[in-house]
C-alpha cells in the first residue's frame, strides 16, 4: 500500500465506470446518513447521561439535608433524655411512693414487673407524681 493512501477510500480501489460512480454515490449517501444517525444517537446518549448526573446530584443534596435534619433531631432527643434522666435522678431520693426495698433498676426495667397481680399493697405504678418537666413539654 502506498504511503498516504487510505484502504477505505473508494477512489483507490474502484474503477471510474458509470455504474461504479452511481454505486459509490449511493454508498456515500448511506455513509453520510449512518454518520448523522450515529451523531444524533451519541448526542441523545450524552443528554441522558447529563440528566442522570443532575438527578443524582439533586438526590444527593436532598439526602444530605435529610441526614442533617435527622442528626439535629438525634442531638435534641439525646439532650432531652439526659435532662429527663437528671430530673429522675434528682426525684428518686425524694420519692415517697416507692417502698424502700425496691431499687430503681427493678422499677424502671422494661422486662421486669415488680408489682405482681397478687400484691395487695400500694401499687407503685399508680403513685401520682408532680415533677416539673416544663423544659421539654410540647
Amino acid at each position: 500500500m502506498a504511503h498516504g493512501s487510505d484502504s477505505n477510500d473508494s477512489s483507490y480501489t474502484k474503477s471510474p465506470s458509470p455504474t461504479g460512480s452511481r454505486r459509490g454515490s449511493s454508498d456515500n449517501i448511506k455513509k453520510v446518513m449512518r454518520r448523522e444517525k450515529n451523531r444524533i444517537a451519541a448526542q441523545k446518549s450524552r443528554m441522558r447521561q447529563t440528566q442522570k448526573a443532575d438527578s443524582l446530584h439533586l438526590e444527593s443534596e436532598n439526602l444530605e439535608k435529610e441526614n442533617a435534619a435527622l442528626r439535629k433531631e438525634v442531638k435534641k432527643l439525646k439532650e432531652e433524655a439526659k435532662y429527663l434522666s437528671s430530673v429522675l435522678t434528682t426525684h428518686e431520693p425524694l420519692c415517697t411512693g416507692l417502698p424502700p426495698q425496691m431499687t430503681p433498676d427493678l422499677i424502671y426495667s422494661p422486662h421486669h414487673h415488680s408489682v405482681s397481680p397478687h400484691h395487695h399493697g400500694s401499687n407503685v405504678f399508680h403513685h401520682q407524681h408532680s415533677i416539673a418537666v416544663s423544659h421539654y413539654q410540647h
